[in-house]
């Protein structure tokens, strides 16, 4: 009999993460013994369990998924991390696997495609979409001068997440009910952007926001 392979789900969707686990579980071997709709509750389970592998969403309401990925990696760095968002991969992939994911997936793909992605992980290597690995292949060869360090790069990952809602025309009230935050903390997240970016204040952050969006979905 195959051991069986324990899975630990983290996503604030209940009504997702109940089909994702549906899904996960139609494969014999495989068996959710955990599932968290918060990062608190995910590194509650964490001290007592060992899963094998671990899906993540990366907007979860106390804090941003890809932290969780880093503190999980931090004091667990063999258990395999895949992400399952419904944040664009162009956007989020490469900043995933530099937290320490081994892969990234977006929730709207086929059931075949989503347990392919998982078990590619599992095996040990890496999974993004045949779109994002061409991307990060072009990004190795770039000449060095080409990839200095862009200011985006200094936004943090809830930061990431306001810029890109503000992109999709979303104003603060909207982010705030999205990732159940205050308006106020919204506001200060754009702030910060607005001064990590050198814009001179809301309409130039929206422009940005907007032109940067749409540079990423062409």
């Amino acid at each position: 009999m195959d051991t069986p392979v324990h899975f630990l789900v983290v996503d604030d969707h209940p009504v997702f993460r109940k089909g994702l686990i549906v899904l996960i579980e139609s494969i014999d071997t495989y068996k959710v013994t955990g599932q968290a709709g918060t990062v608190q509750e995910a590194l509650d389970y964490l001290a007592d369990s060992t899963p094998d592998i671990v899906l993540v969403d990366i907007s979860l309401p106390d804090q941003n998924g890809l932290d969780l990925v880093r503190t999980i990696k931090g004091s667990r760095p063999a258990i395999p991390i895949l992400i399952i968002s419904m944040h664009d991969e162009l956007i989020y992939a490469e900043r995933a696997l530099k937290a320490g994911a081994s892969g990234y997936i977006m929730k709207q793909e086929a059931s075949t495609v989503m347990l392919d992605a998982i078990e590619t992980v599992l095996e040990g290597r890496i999974y993004v979409s045949n779109v994002m690995n061409e991307r990060l292949l072009k990004t190795i060869f770039t000449n060095k001068d080409e990839k200095e360090i862009h200011p985006i790069e200094r936004l943090s990952e809830r930061e990431m997440e306001v810029l890109e809602y503000i992109g999709q025309g979303y104003g603060a009230s909207e982010i705030s009910d999205i990732l159940n935050l205050s308006v106020k903390t919204i506001n200060t997240y754009r702030d910060h952007i607005k001064e990590k970016l050198q814009l001179r204040g809301a309409a130039e952050v929206r422009r940005f926001a907007v032109k940067w969006f749409q540079s990423h979905h062409r």
